[in-house]
Order: C-alpha cells, then structure tokens, then sequence
C-alpha cells in the first residue's frame, strides 16, 4: 500500500495532492513551486535564480520530512516556463544542490505556464536506503 506523506514544514499544495508518495522504498515528491512554506499566499521572489533556490529549498524541506536527503534523489523533473532565457542559471543554482559527480539523472522541460505564475518547478523521485 503506498504511504501518502503530508509535510508540516513544507509549503502548503497548490492543489489537491500529497507533498510525496512512497512505495516499496520509493519516494516520489511532488512538484514544488517557489512558494513561501511560512506563507501561502506571500508574493513569489523575483527572478529564476531566487525561485530555482526556494523550490529546492521546498523540496529539502519534503525530503527530510520523510527522513531523507538529497543524497537519496535518483531522478529530477525540471519544468521552466522561459527555457532559453532560464536554462543557464537554473543550472548555476541547481548544481549548488548536488556535489559534482553525485547529481541524479535530470530532464529539463520548456513549458508554456506553470501553477502560481512560477517560472520553475521541479519534482524529484528518491530511494530509501
């Protein structure tokens, strides 16, 4: 049976879904927008760089909620609404995250919008140990 994980610390869902799903050690988590975990409704911040850092920050946030860790991520979703533009400094931020050589498999997306006006969200999918 899987186990539905609603993360006190983590930002409140822009919809109606769990902040991650776990089944036989795997954890999927959600896409996390930029969004404030103190308050839902506060203003995004400005610019890819600052909404790239909030959503990995989220999303740290879900991952030791679970009791787990960025070293426990296997695979990333990245969605951006300006590719071009954005591609080059999410990167920059991204890699902040992961030590080189111990990044998890990637795919990055150029989408038309995403939820809240954010001009990124990623989701991940992590192992247990």
């Amino acid at each position: 049976m899987p186990e539905f994980h609603f993360i006190d610390a983590a930002p409140t869902p822009v919809g109606p879904f769990c902040h991650a799903t776990e089944t036989d050690g795997w954890v999927f988590l959600t896409g996390q927008m930029p969004t404030d975990p103190g308050d839902a409704d506060a203003p995004l911040p400005e610019g890819i760089e600052a909404q790239a850092r909030r959503v990995m920050d989220n999303l740290v946030l879900v991952l030791e909620g679970a009791e787990l860790g960025l070293g426990d991520v296997v695979q990333c979703r990245c969605y951006l609404t300006e590719f071009e533009r954005d591609f080059d400094a999410f990167n920059q931020v991204y890699m902040s995250y992961f030590p080189e050589g111990a990044r998890p498999a990637r795919t990055t997306i150029g989408v038309t919008a995403l939820a809240v006006g954010a001009l990124v969200e990623v989701d991940m999918v992590a192992r247990r140990p």
